[in-house]
């Protein structure tokens, strides 16, 4: 297919379905732009996901806990 032939579909759509080519389009694009330093950062001590299970008893040793998960998941 060439690009000729890509304009032709495209501008054969309704307005709507042409809207969402070109949402989709950007969003390819955007997948392909490294991330900013900020992007890949942020203020994490601000992100709620901090902390959500701060007061979880069986989260005072994470790795115990992920262990007990590895061990049922895996050997039933």
């Amino acid at each position: 297919m060439n690009i000729h032939e890509t304009i032709d579909k495209l501008a054969a759509l309704p307005p709507e379905q042409q809207m969402e080519v070109l949402d989709f389009i950007e969003f390819l694009r955007a997948r392909r732009r490294p991330p900013t330093a900020k992007a890949r950062h942020g203020n994490l001590r601000e992100d709620p996901f901090i902390g959500m299970w701060a007061e979880r008893p069986d989260m005072a040793d994470s790795s115990a806990w992920v262990r007990g998960i590895r061990d049922r998941e895996w050997h039933g």
